[in-house]
């Protein structure tokens, strides 16, 4: 009896019940889209960071961590990645030569990490190969030929088949030059990393610095998931325990190395749920205000039926009842065009391409695929019954303190 009275009630003005039910379907729905943004945006830099950059899982000596000079590698490093290829879940292992060097055209010189890779295994772990927008990747054949950035192409003028000098200490210390050919160029949308890494055979590298075509500064590993990252860098410190004792390497995941980028992804998801919950205090206010309104224009009625009987618990209710059918209306409106709008989007993309230059100069993609975790929506379904819950309780108080004889001499 008291739901159905509830539920007239609520279609008694029309007007002012979807002015309401709209501010919480608006609210509500910006406030899903934002936190699929934020996550979508945040999971496509991890990728990409992963993918194009420092991989799943890297292993260094840790004394290369400290100083970066050439002089620290990996001992026995053919033995290491023999070890991690039987590891269940890894994809691929590819084993770098690195150091910090110049590189120079007629026009100006800028500083670049040197990447020595073996293209062949470098391709089934990073994507660069696939991130090329002129030119070729990394080949056996041809001599000395140098994959650059995009970024790194127009800070130096330059383009493909152009000479490059490399400028870099050997292993004595003393500085070396190579001439190197340009024969790619590749664009990643992270201009930080394609204007500093410029990537080499790692036999043409250990040549030019008078290293050993065998050293290794950087063992990367990728994964066939990312979410086996931690289940395989356990086995991986328990199959190495010795030689991490021992201080010959350091094995670390993708959020070490990177850590900026996991701070970043938790606060992003810490911010997400805040605005959410402002947004909801918000709409919170607003029923508050629209529910005493609706008190004060039904005093008569409301003295009345106290008058005939009713208790005031069921008066309690009744109010209550009334202002959670306002807020699940537009909750369940809200979550549905969410829920449409991030499946489009996440199939289609965000296009933000007139803010791509400043996107991409922080790393992240100028298209955006939105994606929101069932959990999000189950949150924010229990925030808006709580949330309506609360905001009924002053409205239903203040309609239980009428006086019945008084109330309807009032409206007489």
């Amino acid at each position: 009896m008291i739901w159905s009275i509830a539920w007239r009630n609520v279609w008694r003005n029309k007007l002012r019940s979807l002015v309401i039910m709209i501010a919480v379907t608006i609210g509500l729905s910006g406030g899903i889209i934002y936190y699929a943004f934020a996550k979508g945006l945040m999971e496509q830099r991890i990728e990409a960071a992963i993918s194009n950059e420092i991989s799943n899982i890297q292993i260094h000596n840790p004394d290369y961590l400290l100083n970066e000079e050439l002089k620290f590698i990996i001992k026995d490093p053919e033995n290491i990645i023999h070890k991690i290829n039987k590891v269940e879940g890894v994809k691929a292992v590819s084993s770098r030569i690195k150091a910090m060097g110049m590189a120079s055209t007629a026009e100006t010189g800028t500083g670049v990490m040197l990447n020595g890779i073996d293209a062949a295994n470098e391709k089934q772990v990073t994507k660069i190969s696939e991130q090329l927008t002129d030119g070729k990747y990394l080949e056996e054949k041809g001599r000395i030929p140098i994959v650059i950035g995009q970024k790194l192409a127009k800070k130096l003028n330059t383009k493909l088949r152009s000479k490059i000098v490399i400028t870099a200490a050997n292993t004595e210390g003393v500085i070396t030059y190579g001439a190197f050919k340009v024969v790619g160029i590749y664009d990643t949308e992270n201009d930080m990393f394609d204007e500093l890494n410029v990537f080499v055979r790692k036999n043409d590298l250990a040549r030019m610095l008078g290293a050993n075509t065998s050293d290794v500064n950087e063992i990367a590993v990728t994964l066939d998931t990312h979410e086996q990252t931690n289940h395989v860098l356990t086995i991986l410190n328990d199959e190495f325990s010795k030689n991490i004792s021992q201080k010959e390497i350091l094995i670390r995941p993708w959020n070490k190395i990177v850590p900026s980028l996991n701070a970043m992804i938790e606060m992003m998801d810490f911010l997400s749920y805040i605005f959410m919950v402002i947004i909801l205090i918000a709409l919170a206010f607003g029923i508050v205000n629209t529910m005493l309104m609706v008190v004060m224009e039904r005093i008569k009625e409301l003295g009345m039926l106290k008058a005939v009987g009713m208790n005031n618990k069921r008066l309690f209710r009744m109010i209550m009842l009334e202002t959670i059918f306002l807020s699940i209306i537009g909750g369940l409106f809200g979550l549905f065009i969410s829920y449409v709008t991030i499946q489009y989007y996440g199939h289609y993309g965000m296009s933000l391409a007139a803010f791509q230059e400043g996107y991409n100069a922080l790393g992240f993609s100028s298209i955006v695929y939105l994606e929101a975790e069932t959990s999000f929506y189950i949150f924010t379904t229990v925030l808006v019954i709580i949330t309506a819950i609360l905001a009924s309780i002053y409205p239903a108080q203040k309609a239980l303190k009428l006086n019945p004889a008084t109330a309807i001499r009032e409206n007489n």
